[in-house]
């Protein structure tokens, strides 16, 4: 099982430039695990590209199916006091915003806690570094 950051997982709904990446690690392990704001984290996503143009309607519709079908195999990290009280930890220690400190406390829960030995499946930089550091394998 590996867990998925949003911005991993967008580039499988809209095509993007790391779709091939990103298809090729989800074959490679299919048992996806994600926070429990992913999927508004993604639904945001895809509704600002509308919004500018980037998307015509159908395409966010489509890209919004493809979303709810995901979610029906997923692994979802639900809020939990721990998973908030790591998440102000991580804010403390690394540059993170709120909802990325939380993505990584997700992340660190899916896999133990304290002694993480699991992959974190990420796009964002200054995630991927924080993650790192606190001890996850990264993927990109």
């Amino acid at each position: 099982m590996r867990f998925w950051d949003s911005s991993a997982l967008i580039p499988l709904l809209l095509g993007e430039a790391k779709q091939k990446r990103m298809l090729s690690l989800i074959e490679q392990d299919p048992r996806v695990a994600v926070w429990w704001g992913t999927p508004v984290e993604i639904y945001s996503a895809i509704a600002r590209r509308e919004r500018a143009g980037q998307l015509g309607p159908a395409e966010a519709s489509e890209a919004l199916l493809v979303l709810e079908a995901l979610t029906e195999g997923w692994l979802e990290i639900q809020p939990a006091i721990q998973v908030r009280k790591t998440a102000q930890r991580l804010l403390r220690v690394h540059p993170l915003r709120a909802a990325d400190a939380l993505q990584l406390a997700a992340a660190l829960s899916a896999f133990g806690g304290s002694s993480p030995s699991g992959t974190f499946v990420c796009l964002d930089d200054r995630l991927l570094d924080a993650a790192r550091r606190e001890g996850l394998r990264v993927l990109a």
